[in-house]
């Protein structure tokens, strides 16, 4: 397994975009009192990216779409 160079992160953009996506949306936005809150928060905005978001990789569907859909054509 290789890792990220040092000093360079931009060797990896699929781990940047998460970091910046994951930065905006969460801890840019709170002001978090303890470590338990951020973990609620966090699982929070992970369910909400993966249940409700549109991904571009999906034609602008969330996975859950996505999935019935596919399912519903190959049913």
């Amino acid at each position: 397994m290789q890792y990220i160079q040092l000093s360079k992160p931009v060797l990896n953009a699929y781990i940047e975009r998460f970091n910046r996506t994951f930065r905006e949306d969460v801890l840019d936005t709170y002001i978090f009192e303890d470590l338990h809150q951020v973990k609620l928060i966090a699982e929070d905005s992970r369910e909400d990216y993966n249940q409700n978001h549109p991904h571009r990789s999906l034609t602008e569907m969330s996975p859950v779409q996505f999935t019935a859909k596919f399912l519903g054509t190959r049913t």
